[in-house]
């Protein structure tokens, strides 16, 4: 007999205890029916008994079932935890590398930028070095033409004198100290 058709049974041999229960409190009040048979009493405890029996094997096999996928759901929701801290982990790591990353092109900007200025700085003094050699280069070229054109006005202005004295008639004496006088200041330019 299956076990579907054991609980039909057995929900009838219930049905009729039930009914006779009903039937004894109707007659007069309560009372307490001693016979066995009449009471059903074989019948209920075969019944507790078929169903201690098999009701046991489904109930365990049920609770088995239920422990199994609660376990199962707990070892699943801990790979979940574990994955979700090493994903946690992860991130962390690559904040901290990009934080250390991010200090490091700030650093390295900052030297670039120091850098920079400095090299600007050594080029502006170079660049004020180099005007004032070239300022003073100048200086020196137009002194000395200044000078190379005085020492030509006075050479002329001095031939000039020296024709219009020697027009003019010079003592010896004269023309030698011009003379000496001409020879030492070519010696001297």
């Amino acid at each position: 007999m299956s076990i579907m058709g054991t609980f039909l049974l057995l929900a009838a041999e219930a049905n009729a205890v039930h009914s006779e229960l009903a039937e004894g409190a109707a007659e007069g009040g309560f009372g307490l029916n001693l016979d066995l048979f009449e009471t059903n009493l074989v019948n209920l405890a075969i019944l507790v008994g078929i169903l201690f029996y098999f009701g046991r094997k489904v109930l365990s096999n049920i609770l088995n079932e239920r422990r199994s996928n609660i376990a199962t759901a707990i070892q699943e929701a801990e790979g979940r935890l574990k994955e979700a801290q090493a994903a946690l982990s992860q991130a962390q790591e690559q904040l901290t590398q990009s934080q250390a990353e991010a200090q490091r092109i700030r650093k390295a900007a900052q030297e670039n930028a120091q850098a920079s200025k400095e090299a600007m700085l050594a080029r502006a003094a170079q660049d004020v070095e180099r005007l004032k050699q070239t300022a003073a280069a100048d200086l020196n070229t137009e002194r000395d033409r200044a000078f190379a054109e005085l020492r030509q006005r006075v050479a002329a202005m001095a031939l000039q004198k020296v024709e219009s004295q020697l027009r003019a008639g010079i003592a010896d004496d004269v023309q030698q100290s011009i003379i000496d006088r001409s020879i030492a200041q070519v010696e001297v330019s």
